[in-house]
């Protein structure tokens, strides 16, 4: 399967953007697995796994282990919990995530 490598200055920055920016870790309280975490909203939880991480959670472990194997979209339950507890401590800040637009440095700026 052939892979399109991005080379525009600004699909670079989009990427960087979208899959790394206001990134924080999370470690999952039940397997220890560490995932980057960011928390555009209350409702919108962005999560970037690692091969590592995936291979570390007990809960895609055994969902792996289903003759049909894991569904793309499924979550884990405990990483959930973990990324809740992240944000109640303050670890996880809630609407931290990207401003595409530059609306956030345009309004400051005009301060």
């Amino acid at each position: 399967m052939a892979y399109i490598v991005p080379s525009l200055r600004e699909t670079l920055e989009d990427r960087e953007l979208y899959t790394r920016s206001s990134l924080s870790d999370v470690t999952c309280r039940q397997c220890q697995a560490q995932v980057m975490v960011r928390k555009n909203s209350e409702h919108h939880t962005s999560i970037q796994w690692t091969r590592e991480a995936v291979e570390t959670c007990a809960v895609f472990s055994d969902l792996d282990q289903r003759e049909d194997g894991r569904p793309v979209h499924s979550a884990c339950p405990q990483l959930v919990a973990s990324i809740e507890y992240a944000v109640s401590e303050g670890m996880v800040t809630v609407g931290a995530g990207v401003d595409p637009a530059g609306l956030d440095r345009d309004r400051r700026a005009d301060d």
